[in-house]
């Protein structure tokens, strides 16, 4: 029954003119050597229609450039070393003198790719319907109505058939209004009207502008242009939000760690960001390992860099509060210096090993590609950074509310002095919030990996916007961190495409200034006897 249906569907595209201007020989492939485009589309059709897998075959050689025709009319498919008689598909010699290409035009690479879509139309998987309807959605050929009319007359899948009907109201509208058309073309607009999207909206503008047009059709497409406008702008609104939720929750990643050692130890770490940078060099490296020893774990590469890249950067951490910061306390503007000048010694150490250019973390596969959610496009890599920044967070706040490590930290936080005369071995305490919070920059740093160039410069983009979180949100509160980071990211990305980047930034820094001159502790200020005295 498909085979008939292709045949019907070919034959009807035939009297209609599309895809032929006669009809189809005796012999289906002698129009191929023929020095007229009529008789080539005329036999392409027939060898359509005719669906035996030699035909396919000359038909497939035809597109490729691989079909040939002898001085006697003879077809040959000549492909690299082979080559075949293009009617019996037998091996044999292609002659040496008078052989030449199938000429192949525009006119002609329109039938093959119609008899393409056509064939598709009556494939027995509602998938290759469904792109076959697609692809007669964006041509708009009026010579393909017949073949769209046929296929909805025995289409019964609902799904084929919307995409059916979308490309027969498509293909209505590109034509020139004829006389009795009108209330043809009135449907169509409200088709389209409904569907939406940028390729809906085009043609319906054309529509609306073509002073040729009925008045009543192009009053109805002006309305629905305006409709699309306004839901395309809702759509955009919403993308950008998406956005700007995987932004903030990169800074939530960054300003949770620096929300902990400036509120547990007082410290402005200028260097936070570079904590970052090296996290996002740590998954690099962790991929390369994994690519040149176990190549068969390199779809999980990003997942193993996790628990490394924290351990590595609360490693350094460590390291650092230890051989620096814990000479600098109570002396903020030495503290600010130092970790500053640090941060252009970390850079420039990276920069030597490296190379000053960005290196390409590469994203698995199950975390390319996207959802489509109506107009909203949800790429799967900023939905996985949203996962993984709750998870990051649940976690911390189970550590800061579960472990002694995190009732130490608390209590230092609330009243430091309180705290060590209770027996709290505060620059332990110290030494393991500074680690703790470089090892979740290290984690930021494995996120913005997978949505952000990777350079010895890639913490300077991200240190002073969480310094901003964290300020706005209240100095050591992980929840005014959460809102702070959610507001800020969206903020930023919903305002750049009305007022652009760099407007968007001075707004939201203006913004900022404003509520923190309100409320210098910020949305969310954390309690106790020694904060607050």
């Amino acid at each position: 029954m498909r085979k008939l249906g292709l045949a019907c569907l070919l034959a009807a595209l035939c009297l209609g003119g599309g895809l032929g201007g006669s009809s189809a020989r005796a012999d289906d492939f002698s129009g191929l050597a023929s020095p007229q485009f009529e008789d080539v589309s005329a036999s392409i059709t027939a060898l359509a229609a005719n669906g035996s897998a030699q035909a396919d075959a000359a038909l497939q050689a035809l597109e490729a450039h691989h079909l040939f025709s002898g001085a006697d009319g003879a077809l040959f498919i000549h492909a690299g070393e082979v080559c075949q008689n293009a009617r019996t598909g037998e091996a044999t010699t292609c002659p040496e003198e008078g052989l030449k290409p199938v000429r192949v035009n525009n006119r002609i690479r329109k039938v093959l790719a119609g008899v393409q879509a056509v064939r598709e139309l009556s494939a027995p998987q509602p998938e290759e319907r469904i792109k076959a309807a697609e692809t007669f959605y964006t041509r708009h050929d009026a010579a393909l109505l017949p073949a769209l009319d046929n296929a909805l007359s025995s289409e019964k899948v609902p799904a084929v058939r919307e995409k059916l009907m979308q490309a027969h109201a498509a293909t209505v509208l590109a034509q020139p209004p004829a006389e009795g058309a009108q209330a043809a073309r009135l449907k169509a607009v409200g088709f389209l009207a409904e569907v939406g999207g940028l390729e809906a909206r085009g043609l319906l503008a054309g529509v609306a502008a073509n002073v040729g047009e009925a008045p009543d059709v192009r009053h109805a497409a002006q309305s629905a242009v305006s409709r699309i406008d306004w839901h395309l702008r809702v759509w955009s609104v919403l993308q950008n939000a998406f956005y700007g939720l995987s932004y903030g929750s990169v800074l939530l990643l960054a300003a949770t760690g620096l929300a902990i050692t400036f509120g547990v130890m007082g410290v402005i770490n200028m260097a936070h960001g570079e904590m970052m940078m090296i996290g996002a060099y740590v998954t690099w490296l962790v991929q390369q390992g994994i690519k040149m020893t176990v190549p068969a774990l390199e779809p999980f590469a990003i997942l193993i860099a996790i628990p490394v890249a924290f351990v590595v950067c609360g490693g350094i951490g460590v390291v650092i509060e230890r051989s620096l910061i814990r000479f600098l306390y109570g002396r903020p503007l030495e503290t600010l210096l130092a970790t500053w000048g640090l941060s252009l010694v970390l850079q420039q150490v990276i920069r030597s090993l490296f190379g000053p250019t960005n290196i390409a973390v590469q994203t698995p596969a199950w975390l390319s590609g996207s959802i489509a959610l109506g107009g909203l496009d949800i790429t799967l890599n900023r939905l996985a950074i949203l996962v993984f920044a709750g998870l990051v967070l649940g976690g911390l706040m189970l550590v800061l509310r579960r472990t002694p490590l995190g009732l130490q930290m608390r209590a230092v936080t609330q009243n430091r002095r309180m705290a060590a005369l209770m027996g709290i071995r505060t620059p332990k305490v110290d030494a393991l919030a500074f680690g703790l919070g470089a090892g979740l920059a290290g984690l930021a740093g494995v996120a913005v990996s997978q949505i952000d160039n990777v350079s010895p410069n890639l913490g300077q983009s991200y240190i002073i916007d969480s310094f901003m979180v964290v300020v706005f949100g209240g100095v050591g509160n992980l929840w005014g961190t959460l809102a702070a980071a959610m507001a800020l990211g969206m903020g930023g990305k919903v305002l750049e495409p009305t007022i652009g980047a760099v407007s968007a930034k001075i707004a939201i820094l203006v913004l900022v200034i404003a509520y923190i001159q309100r409320h210098p502790r910020g949305m969310f200020p954390v309690r106790g006897r020694g904060i607050e005295s």
